[in-house]
């Protein structure tokens, strides 16, 4: 955990308005007692959560610390120990296998099932039950965290929809009105080569690896009305990756990158790498979720000003965006109380926020104190008119400038959300970040042949269990 000076000082100023919060807290459980029944000070527990992506800026991490210093005041019997961190497919699954993930972890809503199915996650039903909202979430989103029993695995802590990011100064160099993003892929393809042409950066980029590649494709599948998998009647799942509306997505990127050349020279970008090229404004437009603002500000440096955002364009019978988020779990091998202190520190840090009126304004005092991003594009955990609440109650303290962002926030509500596909998700991604590489790569690529083969890899997959 890093920590300064000016921590102390962001960090003073909610300290009480926290300590009073604390008092009655949401959560059910005690969490300002300074002893035990018997009048003997608390064992104290020591708490080890993740924090912020690595490389992510100091003013992110005195934000954090101050946090962390306002959570330790409301609760002296648990200490905590911050881990920088980010989640990849690759990288997790090493943690994992060698036991070092800390006891509060998050994870993307593709890993939650499969996790819980392997006993991979703690239990944490009994101390979610206690909770007052734990009735009141999204039925649909806590899916993600449930197995067959109804049993909880995880906080769903962060919901996205697939969005269409751009740069708002490479519109504008390369005679494009910022305020008039593309509303189809037509003009998304127009729009990225007038940007290719005129300013010689990256007019669309494209995710193609370390399973990004195959997430962004099913971002576009989704977009043209496809799907992935299909859930039979009897229980069994049938991969459709061969699908016509995936067929269109990689002939569309086909020809941005052979006809248009218009999608740079770098072909095997990642989440991380195509956040990196944008934030240097080398990339003009590319597909994501909503919620990469605060990693493009702490982590990549972008100018705030240049940032655009607005929904995907979608085209066909049955089209929608794709939704996903990020789940708080809890290390399976966490004791009792540290499972118990575990709980108390996501609700404090992730949920308080998006539900109490005190704990919104407290998180949104002390993040815009450390110059950190708050009114970040999301969709709501809980229903819209809490969302729409929530961001009342912070209004005075938004300073990701909402003009930008509107496209998105103002039309992402009318359009379907479809939820990643169930089965073996990162490994059919992992598959298909080959197929979207061979496109980019190979001007003769024999897309139909790259995907019946997809297919097949994917159904053996499935078949497997």
């Amino acid at each position: 955990m890093r920590s300064s000076r000016q921590t102390a000082g962001v960090a003073a100023a909610a300290l009480a308005a926290l300590l009073t919060l604390s008092a009655c807290s949401s959560s059910g459980t005690p969490t300002t007692s300074g002893s035990s029944d018997n009048g003997t000070a608390p064992e104290q527990v020591t708490l080890r959560v993740v924090s912020l992506i690595p490389g992510s800026d100091p003013a992110a991490f005195e934000a954090f610390d101050a946090q962390v210093a306002q959570f330790e005041a409301a609760n002296p019997d648990i200490k905590i120990v911050s881990e920088e961190y980010e989640w990849t497919g690759t990288t997790f699954a090493a943690q994992l296998a060698g036991g070092t993930l800390p006891d509060v972890f998050t994870i993307p809503f593709t890993d939650g099932l499969t996790l819980i199915e392997n006993g991979q996650l703690a239990n944490i039903t009994a101390e979610f039950n206690k909770l007052p909202y734990a009735n009141t979430m999204n039925a649909n989103i806590l899916t993600q965290v449930k197995d067959a029993n109804g049993d909880v695995y995880g906080f769903p802590t962060a919901a996205y929809g697939s969005a269409l990011h751009y740069n708002r100064a490479l519109f504008t160099a390369a005679g494009l009105d910022p305020d008039q993003p593309p509303t189809t892929w037509d003009e998304v393809r127009e729009y990225a080569k007038q940007i290719a042409d005129t300013t010689g950066a990256t007019g669309y980029a494209q995710m193609a690896a370390n399973n990004t590649g195959g997430w962004q494709l099913t971002v576009a599948t989704y977009a043209r009305g496809g799907r992935m998998q299909v859930l039979n009647d009897d229980g069994t799942v049938t991969a459709t990756v061969d699908n016509p509306a995936t067929k269109a997505a990689l002939q569309y990127f086909h020809d941005l990158r052979w006809e248009d050349n218009s999608m740079g020279a770098d072909f095997l970008l990642d989440w991380g790498t195509i956040n990196q090229a944008f934030g240097a404004g080398q990339v003009g437009m590319y597909t994501s979720g909503s919620d990469i603002y605060t990693n493009l500000i702490q982590a990549q440096g972008m100018n705030p000003d240049d940032y655009g955002t607005t929904v995907i364009p979608l085209e066909g019978a049955d089209s929608g965006t794709l939704g996903g988020g990020t789940i708080a779990a809890v290390n399976v091998k966490a004791d009792d109380a540290t499972r118990a202190a575990a709980v108390r520190w996501i609700d404090f840090y992730y949920m308080q926020k998006l539900i109490s009126k005190d704990a919104a304004v407290l998180d949104a005092q002390t993040l815009a104190a450390s110059d950190q991003a708050v009114g970040v594009p999301s969709l709501p955990i809980f229903d819209k008119t809490t969302f729409d609440l929530s961001r009342e109650w912070i209004k005075d303290y938004i300073n990701v400038n909402q003009d930008h962002v509107k496209f998105f926030n103002d039309k992402i509500f009318d359009q379907q959300v479809i939820a990643e596909p169930a089965t073996k998700t990162q490994e059919m991604y992992s598959i298909l970040d080959s197929v979207v590489q061979a496109v980019l790569t190979d001007q003769n690529a024999d897309i139909d042949q790259l995907l019946a083969d997809a297919n097949a890899q994917v159904q053996s997959l499935v078949d497997a269990g």
